[in-house]
């Protein structure tokens, strides 16, 4: 069995290159459908946020799968060249692969340290690979001991107290360098996911009273609306509604986006030089990067909020070696959970090849001996079962000691060849 991990995260590629191997969610459903049919034998879970594309991939061989296959599949899916990226995608495998995923799971990997979207994210990716039965007994198990490991950083650290997000990094240490209070101002969250679910959340608890919605879907802009008492738009209205902003914060799934420069040229003039905050919190962006040249406008994308990202991680520090503790604790567990699972069945397999012998030999030896009683009958058997555990012993013995350092894949199949083991 193995498990891998290929992918890009803010950590070591620059926002142009993530958009380029950003999933929407109907593009992770179309990759899945296309990687079962190509790789049936694997099991996969692709994530893809604003800060990362990863796909975890898992097999019951130790050749597969490849790291070159599952960076090929990736950037031939989005249609990027592999030598325009290949500098930025990270591979891990084995333990490395588990403790990458517990460690993004509980948010110790995220560019704002403890923030509480990234473990539903995980959640939806794997269950999204699991609708299109993309996942198996091994990403089962590993994203199931994920969601364990961050319960357990949340619950017994304190790194997710006073809970931090994105939205509320780029509102407190960015627009308030704009705007020193935010009763009065006209509010446009774009989108009608968790980002923007969370950036209203924030918003309210600063004040802001006046908030529109807007989204391709108008039903999802109304629940929403209903749900935050804000008023929802129809997705024509977004010029007139970008006109009227002061603050907008933009969270859609587009694949290019939605205002470009030529566009924002038509609003502009209704606006009358007013400032205007664009939080572009989209991967791929949804407004051009150019809009950030004209007057009076302050557009920041997500890697803009890097630098105070840092600061709040600075000031968490002292959570982090225990948070990371708990990964490490739970990623040892695992591994040894998954060796255990990987040669429990040679380990029965030999068992029960042994045990038939010793009951036919017992049964010859009673036949001969009828006048043996019950206590010296149970004697006989105790040593018979004393016997076949000592020479039992040290092969089974070596196949524990080498799982803990692995799964020791070559002394199964010589055990397997040398007992005459079935599969």
């Amino acid at each position: 069995m193995k498990l891998q991990v290929v992918g890009v995260s803010h950590h070591n590629a620059p926002l142009p290159v993530r958009e380029r191997l950003a999933f929407s969610n109907g593009q992770a459903r179309a990759a899945l459908v296309q990687w079962r049919k190509k790789h049936s034998n694997w099991e996969v879970v692709l994530l893809s946020t604003c800060n990362r594309t990863e796909l975890y991939a898992a097999a019951e061989t130790e050749m597969d799968p490849r790291a070159e296959d599952i960076a090929e599949f990736l950037t031939a899916f989005r249609g990027v060249a592999w030598e325009e990226v290949g500098d930025y995608l990270f591979a891990f495998d084995g333990v490395d692969a588990v403790r990458h995923l517990f460690t993004v799971a509980a948010s110790l990997d995220s560019m704002v340290l403890g923030e509480a979207q990234i473990l539903s994210q995980v959640k939806q990716a794997y269950q999204l690979a699991t609708e299109e039965q993309a996942t198996g007994p091994l990403t089962h198990a590993a994203f199931q001991a994920a969601i364990k490991a961050a319960r357990r950083v949340a619950g017994e650290t304190t790194v997710h107290q006073r809970r931090v997000s994105i939205p509320s990094v780029a509102v407190a240490d960015f627009a308030r360098q704009i705007f020193e209070r935010f009763e009065d101002k006209m509010t446009l969250v774009i989108g009608a996911g968790e980002m923007a679910e969370e950036t209203i959340r924030y918003l309210r608890d600063e004040g802001v009273r006046n908030i529109a919605m807007i989204n391709r879907s108008a039903d999802r802009a109304a629940e929403l609306a209903g749900r935050w008492r804000g008023r929802a738009l129809d997705w024509a209205e977004l010029d007139a509604a970008l006109a009227e902003a002061d603050l907008v914060v933009s969270t859609t799934g587009a694949d290019e986006p939605i205002v470009t420069s030529a566009r924002f040229a038509g609003i502009e003039a209704a606006r009358e030089q007013r400032p205007l905050f664009i939080l572009d919190l989209a991967v791929p962006r949804d407004f051009a990067p150019e809009i950030a040249n004209r007057p009076e406008v302050y557009l920041y994308s997500i890697d803009d909020l890097s630098a105070a990202c840092e600061q709040n991680r600075k000031a968490r520090d002292k959570q982090l070696p225990a948070a990371r503790k708990i990964i490490e604790q739970e990623a040892i567990r695992f591994m040894a959970d998954l060796h255990h699972r990987a040669t429990g069945p040679v380990i029965q397999r030999l068992r029960q090849g042994w045990e038939k012998p010793k009951e036919d030999e017992l049964q010859r030896l009673f036949n001969k001996l009828s006048e043996l009683d019950e206590h010296q009958r149970d004697e006989i058997r105790q040593a018979f079962d004393r016997l076949v555990n000592k020479l039992l012993h040290p092969p089974l013995e070596s196949l524990r000691d080498e799982s803990r350092h692995g799964i020791p894949s070559a002394l199964m199949e010589a055990l397997s060849r040398l007992f005459q083991l079935k599969d």
